[in-house]
């Protein structure tokens, strides 16, 4: 294969639509310019294209020092669905909602496939200029190269915690 990311279609038999998921896949550096832009990896662009995304929703990721890209369609689902579980009648609530929905940065890609992360992104994020992207699944994160090893773990540990999440069969 020799690529990472890649998308999937899944055909429904009792209907005529498509159903497209984005699957980011893989690490990938990159650097930002002295402005701030930096360019969305070529792969991830890829998948963006084939599910005819052309919007990315970005903020902070709410529990570590790394930035988040959803794919336009991905945010409104996660808007939505927060929404549903979220009473607007409740003060709590309604904050929560408020936080999560109002510190996002709409992001397009210019013709060459980069983006602006705005300095105050890039701070909150500890981003100085080397970046590393990676795909999450339905999302993209950006990672200071420097922050990224204080939130990975070892071969070890990932070992562990996989047998322990997933379970082991005993004969």
């Amino acid at each position: 294969m020799g690529e990472c990311g890649g998308f999937y279609v899944t055909l429904n038999p009792n209907s005529f639509n498509t159903n497209v998921r984005m699957r980011f896949l893989g690490s990938i550096e990159a650097k930002t310019d002295n402005k701030g832009r930096v360019f969305l990896p070529a792969v991830f662009r890829k998948v963006l294209n084939s599910a005819s995304e052309e919007r990315l929703v970005m903020r902070k990721d709410v529990f570590q020092d790394c930035l988040v890209l959803y794919p336009e369609s991905i945010w409104n689902e996660q808007m939505d669905d927060m929404r549903e579980k979220l009473s607007r009648w409740n003060k709590a609530q309604q904050a929560v909602y408020r936080k999560f929905v109002s510190e996002v940065e709409i992001v397009t890609l210019d013709g060459n496939g980069r983006f602006l992360i705005p300095k105050r992104y890039m701070k909150m994020a500890g981003i100085e200029q080397d970046v590393k992207f990676i795909g999450m699944g339905d999302t993209i994160e950006i990672w200071s190269n420097s922050k990224i090893e204080e939130a990975t773990i070892d071969a070890e540990e990932f070992g562990n915690a996989l047998e322990e999440l997933m379970g082991t069969n005993s004969l």
